[in-house]
């Protein structure tokens, strides 16, 4: 069997209290520990996960980045994103809601703008990420650590055909808003209120065609120095932000 790796202790922490049975095995550097650490491994411990005690050089034989000294082993079926094969599985699980915000991602394919944006989703109270199955990170070790246990928190739901989820979506209420810097409404002109859900396009070139012809709206980040884009994680946190913003005031 193989395995993603996930590394650092926030990162295991949620994923020991979320998701417990996808652990194989916890593996931590032998010797000395920091209290972090140690209540690291009695959690494990209490949650009946195998933890193994190595070596700093068979750990770092195994583990690469900033490992913070724990580990967990997680089957690949269990650390992928969920498939979904249409719109009506999220109906299902949004309900009769007259209020939610999903978050797109077109093509992310860094997996660490990947893990800052579940980060982001999850500060924002967003329950449900959408990717494309095929040109998107995968949630590997890094991403995982950047998302600092927002993987085990936010839905990563993966889809086959965007466009066609997205128009799927439209048709049961949804409001499909784009970001794109040429946009001449900007964020803050834009209604984010209801049910909507929010596109972020791809690090290098922004939403695909056929994802820019589904979007009801397109908005843009004004920015006021010499530099015409943000990095796409950053982008998600400042637009997210807008959304709650207005959301709180509108009750939703």
């Amino acid at each position: 069997m193989s395995f993603e790796i996930t590394i650092g202790i926030n990162a295991v922490s949620v994923l020991l209290e979320k998701n417990p049975e996808d652990i194989e095995r916890l593996l931590i550097i032998s010797g000395r520990r920091n209290r972090r650490q140690t209540e690291l491994v009695n959690l494990a411990r209490l949650k009946n996960v195998r933890v193994l005690e190595v070596s700093k050089e068979e750990f770092e034989g195994q583990v690469q980045g900033t490992h913070q000294g724990v580990a967990a082993f997680v089957s690949k079926n269990s650390a992928a994103p969920r498939d979904i094969v249409s719109a009506a599985e999220l109906i299902e699980s949004v309900g009769k809601r007259k209020s939610e915000l999903l978050l797109v991602l077109d093509s992310v394919t860094d997996p660490h703008n990947l893990g800052a944006c579940l980060r982001t989703a999850d500060a924002a109270g967003v329950r449900f990420v959408i990717i494309p199955k095929n040109n998107s990170a995968s949630l590997n070790s890094t991403a995982r650590k950047i998302a600092s246990g927002a993987a085990e928190t936010v839905n990563l739901l993966a889809v086959t055909n965007l466009a066609r989820f997205l128009t799927d979506l439209k048709q049961v209420g949804f409001w499909i808003i784009g970001t794109d810097e040429r946009a001449t409404k900007t964020i803050y002109q834009q209604d984010f209120r209801g049910l909507v859900v929010l596109v972020m396009g791809s690090e290098g070139s922004g939403l695909r065609r056929l994802t820019r012809e589904k979007c009801d709206f397109l908005a843009s980040i004004p920015m006021a120095g010499d530099l015409s884009s943000l990095n796409v994680s950053v982008a998600a946190g400042v637009t997210l932000f807008e959304a709650v913003r207005q959301r709180s005031l509108d009750g939703g």
